[in-house]
């Protein structure tokens, strides 16, 4: 206790107050990142290193990912702690891929990558606010409700930052694809008129989007592949709506299924929905100018009566400064 005591009055006299904590706190930093290294290099189960053998056995051909998967890549490391980066829950793990994919990120380890993000980040800001708690501003320590917020604040804004990017993603791609979505079903409509099956016409339309709308292209391109492998067209079509996440998109989906339910022509059910999604694009942008004003008049009150008021009053209350003086 007594030894105790005198490192906690000569980390006192060097740092402050809670001295002692903050050597404490960088001592624990230090060790977990140097136990990170080591976990992310533990020998590989045996069992599973022979069952990726077999396998490398039965597959003479493998791309370049896989190789690099196989070779010890960023890949087979998250591999390796799987069950630490991914939900536990199967419900939760398949919202969090869903919300990965509506983020465009289709990658099979996205969301270890994602939470690999988090645990990163979260411990960088964790090391920024020590050094900047321990070197740059010492006498920070004095106040304690300060110093843990500068200390475990960029450690909370690191850990949080990967999930606002992905929920940002999500609704840029939401807004990217609704806006395309009319056009799309134009230039569908136009491939079927010239006799066009729908699978043909969604690879034609999927290449015709593909420079000016990525995002709506890489969906029609998933739904090709996956009707090439010979999955049901039904299925297929509900994957999609789930996938984007658009309302638009997921009525059409019902449109076209019901429409090859009932025997009706796929022609016509698309020139009635793209009529309506037309109509309803040219109903937002009306909606958006009708909303500029109301928001505009905050802006035009803050920036424009000040400078007029100043313009206007500031003659007078001189004139009466210097008359009164």
């Amino acid at each position: 206790m007594e030894l105790l005591q005198q490192l906690n009055d000569i980390f006192s006299q060097q740092l402050g107050e809670f001295g002692l904590l903050i050597i404490l706190g960088g001592l624990g930093l230090v060790m977990i990142l140097g136990v990170l290294p080591l976990m992310l290099n533990h020998r590989e189960d045996p069992m599973k290193k022979f069952q990726r053998d077999v396998k490398s056995n039965a597959t003479p051909r493998k791309s370049k990912k896989d190789r690099l998967r196989n070779d010890g890549g960023v890949a087979a490391q998250l591999d390796k702690f799987a069950s630490y980066l991914e939900p536990n829950n199967k419900d939760e793990l398949s919202a969090m891929q869903l919300k990965m994919r509506q983020a465009g990120y289709l990658a099979p380890d996205s969301v270890r990558v994602f939470h690999f993000a988090q645990f990163a980040l979260a411990l960088l800001g964790l090391g920024l606010g020590f050094v900047y708690v321990t070197f740059i501003d010492p006498e920070i320590a004095d106040d304690q409700t300060t110093m843990l917020g500068y200390l475990f604040g960029p450690g909370v804004v690191g850990y949080l930052l990967p999930k606002y990017w992905i929920t940002r993603r999500v609704e840029e791609r939401k807004q990217a694809i609704e806006e395309a979505f009319p056009d799309s079903l134009d230039m569908l409509l136009v491939c079927v008129e010239a006799g066009q099956s729908l699978e043909q016409s969604i690879v034609r339309v999927s290449a015709e989007l593909r420079a000016s709308y990525a995002e709506l292209a890489q969906e029609y391109d998933i739904v090709a592949y996956e009707l090439k492998a010979g999955k049901d067209k039904d299925r297929v079509l509900r994957d999609m709506g789930t996938r984007c996440g658009v309302q638009d998109i997921s009525a059409f989906v019902t449109v076209l299924i019901q429409s090859a339910t009932f025997g009706t022509s796929i022609a016509e059910a698309l020139r009635v929905y793209a009529s309506e999604m037309r109509d309803k694009r040219v109903m937002r942008a009306e909606e958006k100018a009708n909303k500029l004003p109301t928001k505009m008049t905050l802006t035009t009150m803050m920036f424009t009566v000040p400078p007029l008021l100043v313009i206007l009053v500031g003659p007078s209350f001189k004139a009466i400064s210097s008359f009164g003086g």
